[in-house]
């Protein structure tokens, strides 16, 4: 048996939409399917078993007799219950639907509902209503209703949900007893729940199949843990260090306030009268083709571009050409660049990287505090590197060069992060980390994002500010 899911469009009720999906999966292999909240995990999932309104595409070799057991399932039983009581024209109240019914429904086999009834526990309850049941006790009733069905196919969502210790560890030793006569596609939130069965991995994003992983490619694995680490993980953005606090700007003025700027070179105008001001709390999105003017733009801001002084710019409480020195601006700002990552060369360990950026040094020359160190292994365990904290900065893959980067620019919290092309360069895997991290930070911090981008499908959730420059 081999299903194929072939640019297969799907709608649910037009609530959402599952997007060219191609996938294939063989009577071998075992698939968990994961993502962030609200990825379409389930609903591809439910396409399985014949859920939504295909509008596109090709599904082929879905078996006849598939296995489902999701919330979704358990709440049209639940509708199905309902639309009985409505229908009922007896005085009294009907008690629902038996356990022992919904199990013995004439399509699964009463010998194995007798076998996992006994390893579910659920002797005792076969007579209570089903909807009466807690959230666990019904896990395990869909679970048995599914498993007892003799499918050619399991579809589990979030099967492991509700179940206590001792249940998951049977319910995992009892699947595993299947992987030689059922193939079997799950869906799972958490990396330490995938059994050792499972020997490939979906991940899904805003509807579309964004990778298909074997577990045996551990470098692919390992970048898709990070990813759903990142996306996933309800690890809060490390807080600032007291001892090394940014001074505490005036909330009643903007960040940034650029008044008519002009940038010209060789009597050439790349910017011309542009008034733009950048306030707390508000993220932006910075876009346009190159020879644009946005380089000369973030440089009028962080201080770095010689025309800054002819300019009327206000920035972190500083007007521009008052005698404030190019530090007093620059501690307000964290920077990542390609520039910065060409710079960074130095064989420090991940750990002291992120310790650098309290001190905006390339390298750590500086004794730290054990705050500071605190602080740079709480970002580590963000970034999914704990176990790497001494590895050298050189060694790294030019995608967890930029994530580890980013943590230093935000270790301070700067009032202001200026992200200039943090996906350049980077492959599909590793680009998906970085917009992960920057939309963590986006969601959980107080820190103004600055994001300067030239694709419009790397938007970053949380930043609803555009400013497109043009070559005119």
């Amino acid at each position: 048996m081999t299903i194929r899911l072939e640019d297969l469009t799907v709608n649910f009720d037009e609530r959402f939409q599952l997007d060219n999906i191609s996938w294939q999966i063989e009577d071998s292999q075992h698939w968990v399917i994961t993502g962030a909240n609200g990825s379409g995990k389930s609903a591809l999932a439910a396409v399985l078993a014949g859920a939504g309104q295909q509008l596109s595409g090709h599904l082929s070799g879905v078996p006849a007799r598939v296995g489902l057991v999701s919330f979704e399932a358990q709440a049209e039983l639940i509708e199905a219950e309902l639309k009985k009581d409505d229908a009922d024209i007896m005085d009294v109240v009907s008690e629902g639907t038996p356990v022992r019914e919904v199990l013995l429904n004439g399509e699964t086999d009463p010998a194995l509902v007798h076998e996992l009834v006994g390893k579910f526990g659920l002797e005792n309850l076969l007579d209570r209503a089903f909807r009466k049941l807690s959230t666990g006790e019904s896990r395990k009733m869909m679970l048995i209703r599914a498993l007892a069905s003799n499918p050619d196919l399991l579809v589990l969502d979030e099967p492991f949900d509700g179940l206590d210790v001792d249940t998951l560890a049977m319910l995992q030793g009892y699947l595993a007893s299947l992987v030689d006569t059922v193939p079997m596609v799950m869906v799972l939130n958490r990396f330490d729940e995938f059994p050792g069965f499972i020997t490939h991995i979906a991940y899904v994003d805003k509807g579309r199949l964004e990778h298909q992983v074997a577990r045996a490619d551990e470098t692919a694995y390992g970048e898709l843990y990070k990813l759903l680490h990142l996306k996933t993980t309800d690890l809060q953005v490390p807080g600032a260090d007291p001892e090394t606090a940014i001074p505490v700007l005036d909330p009643s003025q903007p960040l940034v306030k650029l008044n008519g700027i002009n940038i010209k070179y060789d009597d050439k105008a790349i910017i011309k009268d542009l008034h733009w001001t950048i306030e707390r709390n508000q993220h932006w999105q910075l876009s346009g083709p190159n020879g644009s003017g946005k380089t000369g733009l973030l440089s009028l801001i962080t201080g770095d571009h010689p025309q800054c002084y002819v300019n009327d710019i206000f920035v972190f409480g500083f007007k521009r050409g008052s005698g404030e020195s190019i530090w007093q601006i620059k501690q307000f700002i964290g920077y990542v660049s390609t520039a910065l990552q060409w710079e960074y060369r130095v064989g420090t360990g991940l750990r002291n990287v992120i310790i650098s950026g309290f001190y905006d040094s390339i390298g750590l020359y500086s004794k730290c505090t054990d705050r500071q160190r605190q602080i740079a292994d709480q970002w580590l365990a963000l970034l999914g590197m704990s176990d790497r904290a001494d590895q050298p900065f050189n060694k790294l893959s030019y995608g967890d060069q930029r994530l580890l980067l980013i943590a230093r620019a935000m270790v301070k919290h700067p009032p202001l992060l200026i992200l200039d092309e943090p996906c350049l360069g980077l492959d599909d895997m590793n680009r998906q980390l970085v917009l992960a991290l920057i939309e963590k930070i986006c969601a959980s911090s107080e820190t103004s994002v600055l994001y300067v981008n030239h694709h419009p499908e790397d938007q970053i959730s949380g930043i609803d500010n555009y400013l497109e420059l043009d070559k005119r």
